[in-house]
C-alpha cells in the first residue's frame, strides 16, 4: 500500500490530493491547521498542526509519523498568500509571515523526516510561476516560492536517497485564487486579470495532473523546479 504525507489536507489542492490517493488505494498521512480533518477515512491519519507556530511542527510529526518506516512521497502543500500589494508598502513582518509558513516551516518538516528512522523515496514541495515571474503585488509570495524552490534544492544535494523537486501545478480554483480574482484590483495588478481570464482547475482535475506529474518529476534533476504545464 503506497503512503503518503501530505499538508494542508483541509481544504484546496491538498485535500483533493488526498482524497486522491485515498481513493486509490492509499494510506494518507495528513497535516492541517483545523482542530478536526476535513476527511474522514479508515486509511487517513490526520495531525493538527499550525506551520505558523514553527517549535509545535516537529514534535506534532513525530507523534503523527511514529509508527512509520517508509513513505513514498512527501508532497509538502501548506501555503499562505498574504497581501496583494506593493513591495513598498508591505513591511518586513508581513514579509516574515509569509515565509515562516512557506519556507521555514517547510524545512523543519524536511528535517523531521531526516532525524526520523525513516524512508522517504520523494518530497514535493508545491510551488508557483509567482516564484520566477515577479509580477506586481505578490511580493511576499513571490519571495517565499523563489526561496522554497532554493531550500529544495540545497537539501537535494545533502539527500541523495529521496528525489526532490519544486512543482507549480498551474492555477486550481482555491480560496486563494478566488480572493485575488474577485477582490484584487486588476487594474494596479495586472496578473489578477490573467488569472481570471485564464484556465482555472478544478481541484479534484488538478489532482490527478499533479499526481501524473509526480511520477514524471522523478525523470527530471533532483532539486529541479517544474510547471506541470510544460512537462
Amino acid at each position: 500500500m503506497k503512503k503518503v504525507l501530505i499538508t494542508g489536507t483541509n481544504s484546496g489542492i491538498g485535500r483533493a490530493l488526498a482524497e486522491y490517493y485515498l481513493k486509490n488505494g492509499a494510506y494518507v498521512y495528513g497535516i492541517g491547521k483545523k482542530s478536526r480533518p476535513a476527511i474522514e477515512d479508515d486509511r487517513f491519519r490526520y495531525q493538527c498542526i499550525d506551520l505558523n507556530a514553527l517549535e509545535t511542527i516537529a514534535p506534532n510529526l513525530q507523534r503523527l509519523l511514529k509508527d512509520e518506516e517508509h513513505i513514498e512521497i512527501a508532497v509538502l502543500n501548506a501555503g499562505v498568500l498574504g497581501d496583494i500589494k506593493d513591495m513598498s508598502d508591505t513591511c518586513l513582518y508581513e514579509i516574515e509571515e509569509i515565509m515562516r509558513v512557506n519556507v521555514w516551516a517547510n524545512k523543519i518538516v524536511i528535517d523531521t523526516l531526516n532525524e526520523l528512522p525513516l524512508r522517504v523515496d520523494q518530497i514535493v514541495g508545491i510551488s508557483s510561476g509567482a516564484a520566477v515571474n515577479a509580477s506586481r503585488g505578490w511580493g511576499g509570495y513571490s519571495l517565499s516560492k523563489s526561496a522554497l524552490n532554493m531550500l529544495l534544492r540545497l537539501y537535494s544535494r545533502e539527500m541523495p536517497d529521496t528525489h526532490i523537486s519544486a512543482l507549480a501545478p498551474g492555477v486550481v480554483d482555491t480560496a486563494m485564487v478566488r480572493h485575488i480574482i474577485e477582490e484584487v484590483d486588476a487594474k494596479r495588478y495586472p496578473s489578477a486579470k490573467r488569472l481570471k481570464e485564464g484556465p482555472i482547475q478544478k481541484p479534484e482535475d488538478a489532482a490527478k495532473r499533479v499526481v501524473d506529474a509526480f511520477e514524471k518529476a522523478k525523470e527530471y534533476e533532483s532539486g529541479a523546479f517544474l510547471d506541470v504545464r510544460k512537462m
